[in-house]
């Protein structure tokens, strides 16, 4: 291994941040036993310090991952895959580096912190002198010292290659990737950033305001080079053209990242300038992507419209925390602290909001984009919210179909059949839609029927008088399975039994009670079960399901399936965010279905009832078209 490439706590995973523990252990000694407070005073300023710059690349990343807000500003249009999530899953690692040798040189160097075991605080909170001094060590040390640094790392070979390729191999730059290197590079930045800080403090005008301010901020002009959205307008260089070689912007620095051959500078262009290395696109380009902003943007060809499920699970999102958005999801108790103030951005939404651009990918040259509408699961079981959620969906049916989109494809609760009838509401009102509306329910009892094994005899069908239950009832009695249609309606029982082919009427049977398939290892689930109605099943029962939400694991003697879920094909582009709890690349079939649609260039709508002859048409065009159903099965 290259020596200084690797980060020595690189295997140790979350363990890493125990490193910070001497730091808060060194806090809590001295208030226990009163004694050592300068020491302890700087050991809590380092804390403090770290956490608020980890909280800059976070707010850094919320923007930038806000894309109803920064999608029009976008320098990169592609989106930031599971790839670049994971190259740059440790871009905190700087943040640590900095901490140690901050402890370092308080412990080592005690009269350049001017630490005295008997005063509490030796350096003032604030002072003008070290403002001054800070700059000038700043533009005549840290900016050339980096410049330099940078344009020498680029055009030696071995030094890139080993070192600052690492840096340059994220695709789409964002806040992640502004500290996101290997340890030489992150030791080489330390010290351009800490030589102004340690020389002020070392000419005696040094405060703890500055230390705070330049720390900060260092970090805040590196998370704007790298956030990939244009947040300056071109306007302001053009009253103020100096400012052209003072500050750089995004779009300066992404230009950095496209050719590597120009734009070094740490935050002030005048050195690229000095040093012949200045883009002659960087101003006119950063002028063009402010002007685009009000223009036409490229339309989606498919939109899947999503809602929420839960208050937790909304912390899954990614432009709250990306890394969490990239794994499925899992309840993490530590975020806890969060769920009032969760709650009442929710509400707040629930009040104020609009549906929203949540995600995109690209697909074989396809937009592909994902709406949210701003309602979690509960809202669709109140009775008097019913009214606006369908006004939410109506009108992004109406905006997709301005848009030129092809085919919307409605999520689990925004189908509800006691909603809007599978979406039928809104196709009979519009009868002129361009867009194609669907529900997808002829993909998902595919995928549910396609998880059937070949030699069942018979199956215990839950919910069979639903459209899915009706559908997949038909479809296994021309197959020759029992079906044992658990319902207390006769007249709907006969209505579907009368649609099966004669021949095939005799497989379809009533029943009423649970108790009917206590010898039936094979059931699917349209309705939640209880664990005393779960309990019915004999030991090795498979519990297939397509109830919204899915029913709970009680019985550790038989298997279940999650809900229906599809593989995305490989060659999706710039996928970064985990549908739910669904695997990396897995989307529900609702999402995959309206996919297929799209791609197959089908003209009709899916809404309403499921034609049973279209099941193995749609499910060979999802193979077609390189999806794949996912086994999901678990004890």
């Amino acid at each position: 291994m290259v020596t200084l490439s690797a980060w020595p706590w690189g295997n140790y995973g979350n363990l890493k941040y125990l490193l910070y523990a001497p730091l808060a252990a060194q806090v809590a000694y001295s208030l226990a036993y009163q004694e050592d407070y300068s020491r302890a005073f700087w050991c809590l300023n380092i804390l403090i310090i770290c956490g608020l710059k980890g909280l800059v690349h976070v707010f850094w990343s919320v923007y930038n991952n806000m894309l109803w807000v920064s999608r029009t500003l976008r320098i990169n249009p592609k989106g930031v895959d599971f790839k670049q999530i994971d190259h740059e899953w440790d871009w905190d690692n700087y943040i640590l580096l900095q901490a140690i040798l901050a402890t370092m040189i308080c412990y080592m160097s005690p009269p350049l912190m001017m630490i005295n075991s008997t005063i509490p605080l030796a350096i003032p909170l604030w002072n003008t002198k070290g403002l001054i001094v800070l700059l000038v060590l700043h533009v005549t040390f840290s900016e050339p010292l980096y410049y330099f640094l940078h344009r020498y790392v680029h055009r030696n070979n071995y030094l890139f290659t080993n070192y600052h390729s690492f840096h340059h191999s994220s695709p789409v730059p964002n806040p992640m990737t502004a500290n996101n290197a290997t340890l030489l590079e992150s030791l080489l930045l330390c010290v351009v950033a800490g030589v102004p800080l340690i020389g002020s403090c070392l000419l005696g005008v040094g405060s703890v305001s500055l230390i705070y301010v330049y720390a900060i901020m260092f970090d805040f002009l590196r998370c704007l080079g790298h956030c990939n959205v244009e947040i300056f307008s071109h306007k302001l260089f053009e009253t103020l053209p100096i400012l052209r070689y003072l500050i750089y912007t995004p779009t300066y620095h992404s230009l950095h990242h496209q050719d590597m051959e120009t734009n070094f500078c740490l935050f002030m262009p005048i050195f690229d300038v000095l040093g012949n290395t200045l883009n002659p696109n960087s101003w006119e380009l950063q002028k063009k992507i402010r002007l685009a902003a009000g223009e036409k943007k490229r339309v989606p060809e498919f939109v899947f419209l999503a809602h929420g499920v839960d208050v937790m699970s909304v912390m899954h999102a990614p432009f709250v925390f990306r890394s969490f958005g990239s794994i499925p999801y899992t309840m993490r108790f530590f975020l806890l602290p969060m769920w009032p103030v969760t709650f009442m951005v929710m509400l707040g939404m629930w009040v104020r909001s609009k549906t929203f651009l949540f995600t995109f990918y690209a697909l074989r040259n396809h937009l592909c984009q994902t709406w949210a509408v701003p309602r979690l699961g509960f809202h669709y079981f109140l009775p008097f919210a019913k009214q606006g959620i369908n006004n939410h969906i109506e009108a992004e049916i109406l905006r997709a179909d301005k848009l030129g989109v092809k085919v919307i494809s409605l999520a689990a609760l925004n189908k509800n059949e006691a909603l809007n009838g599978g979406g039928t509401l809104f196709v009979n009102k519009h009868p002129d839609l361009r867009v194609r509306v669907v529900h997808v329910n002829t993909l998902t009892a595919a995928v549910i029927l396609n998880g059937v094994p070949k030699d069942v005899k018979e199956v215990f069908l839950i919910g069979a008088t639903s459209k899915l239950g009706r559908a997949i009832a038909l479809y296994l009695c021309r197959r020759g399975v029992r079906v044992l249609m658990l319902t207390l309606s006769v007249e709907r029982f006969e209505k579907i039994q009368k649609e099966a082919p004669s021949e095939f009427q005799k497989y379809l049977v009533q029943v009423t009670k649970y108790n009917s398939a206590q010898h039936c290892k094979t059931w699917i689930v349209g309705k939640w079960l209880t664990p005393r109605e779960q309990s019915w099943a004999p030991a090795g029962t498979h519990f297939h399901q397509f109830v919204v939400p899915p029913i709970l694991k009680f019985r550790r003697n038989c298997t279940y399936d999650e809900l229906a879920a599809m593989r995305l094909p490989k060659d999706v582009q710039g996928l970064g965010t985990c549908e739910y709890t669904m695997d990396r690349g897995v989307v529900h079939v609702c999402h995959a279905g309206g996919l297929v649609h799209m791609l197959e260039g089908w003209e009709h709508h899916e809404v309403g009832a499921i034609d049973v002859d279209r099941i193995d048409l749609v499910w060979e065009a999802a193979m077609r078209h390189g999806l794949s159903s996912v086994s999901s099965l678990t004890d």
